[in-house]
């Protein structure tokens, strides 16, 4: 399948995107459910913050190390085929995060469903790059994480509710039996993508990847995607147990508060999304960035407030974490050339879950909670220290549009 040249979506096109926006949101929601049910996984398997933080990497460190296992040769497969064979270690990995019932069990169970759903981004990225122009990649991006709201809207809002009545596992259980089905229609509608094989150029997996490790464009583009990955890592462990503890926010309306932010960004991203084709992507980036490091400060330095308060600021930073993604992802996705771009969406990804896995582990070592019921300590540490790097990886998103724009 080759890319098209105008911006309307063919019908497969619209499957390929439907498929790929569910995928996301049986993975997406594996690996957030942990945030909400943050404070349930604390007090019923008696984690400390810097446990629980640990928890939180193993997964990211897993997903890095398998990104690096797959770079290599992931230009060298159908992206079809790949898919499948990730997802379905997924589901297995998040059924045995269902049977986990301490510390070191549940290290082990993250560690497994990181070395599978960790590249599967990667290659939905890399799929979307092959199948969609430069100029479609905006609303389609928009268009897939919109399996991030759609996780908050539905999936956490349900995973709590279960996890409230028939104990946490009972969501993963949930999550692997949806995505036994999802993973039925990937094996069945989704075409083989295989016209990047063509572009391969005559080289071992090393020499593949050491080149797509050093190419000097490719490093500065790893640079920015992982400091967006460090801010969305430092301040999404902690959120539950800080609306609880902090804003005092109590278990019923935890649902309420991420389903809220999940219903603003099903209207948010599709709408980033235009934005980002119609005007220049850099810009939308910047305001984002601007936007999310204001509320951010805001956000972790609050005393407990009614709770529509909490839920409408907790929205309006939600608006700049999430409308970042899709031009920085956009943006991104257009650095690697053709044949490059299974092999810099693996590394970009094992990269990027390396730095939130530090950032994870990082985070539960600045705060404390001195007793399960306490309030947590130095949380407004987490917002200016992701402020600093939003900052940063603004910065670098500058060189990359540069970089892009001299491509076209």
């Amino acid at each position: 399948m080759t890319e098209k040249t105008n911006t309307n979506f063919s019908t497969y096109q619209k499957v390929v995107i439907a498929v790929l926006a569910i995928t996301q949101f049986t993975v997406l929601l594996g690996f957030m459910i942990m945030a909400p049910m943050g404070d349930m996984l604390m007090k019923s398997i008696h984690l400390t913050p810097g446990q629980f933080g640990t928890v939180v990497s193993a997964y990211a460190f897993s997903a890095g190390a398998a990104g690096l296992l797959t770079a290599g040769f992931a230009d060298r497969f159908d992206r079809k085929k790949l898919l499948l064979f990730f997802y379905i270690g997924f589901i297995a990995g998040t059924f045995i995060c269902s049977l986990s019932n301490s510390y070191l069990t549940l290290i082990l169970a993250r560690v497994i469903t990181g070395l599978f759903g960790g590249v599967i981004g990667s290659i939905s990225l890399a799929i979307v790059t092959d199948l969609f122009n430069l100029q479609q990649r905006g609303r389609v991006m928009g268009l897939i994480q919109m399996g991030i709201g759609a996780s908050q809207v539905l999936g956490i809002p349900v995973g709590l509710y279960l996890g409230n009545h028939l104990g946490w596992q009972s969501a993963f259980v949930a999550i692997g039996i949806i995505a036994i089905c999802i993973a039925l229609i990937i094996a069945f509608y989704l075409k083989p993508v295989t016209a990047h094989l063509s572009l391969q150029k005559k080289q071992n997996v090393l020499t593949h990847l050491w080149h797509t490790f050093t190419n000097k464009q490719y490093i500065i583009a790893y640079g920015a995607a992982s400091m967006m990955a460090v801010g969305g890592y430092m301040i999404m462990p902690f959120s539950s147990v800080y609306a609880i503890n902090n804003l005092k926010v109590n278990q019923d309306q935890l649902p309420l508060l991420f389903m809220f932010a999940g219903v603003s960004s099903l209207i948010i991203m599709p709408l980033v999304g235009r934005l980002s084709d119609q005007y220049d992507k850099f810009k939308i980036f910047a305001i984002s960035i601007i936007w999310m490091c204001i509320m951010v400060v805001v956000y972790t330095n609050l005393d407990p407030l009614p709770f529509v308060y909490i839920v409408i600021l907790n929205i309006v930073m939600q608006m700049g974490i999430l409308s970042r993604s899709t031009p920085g992802s956009a943006l991104i996705s257009a650095v690697p050339d053709p044949g490059d771009r299974g092999a810099f969406m693996s590394m970009n990804a094992s990269i990027q879950q390396v730095a939130g896995g530090i950032a994870a582990w990082i985070a539960g070592m600045i705060v404390y909670q001195p007793q399960p019921e306490d309030p947590i300590q130095h949380y407004p540490v987490i917002g200016y220290a992701v402020a600093g790097v939003s900052i940063i990886s603004l910065i670098l998103m500058y060189y990359i549009n540069s970089y892009v724009k001299t491509k076209k």
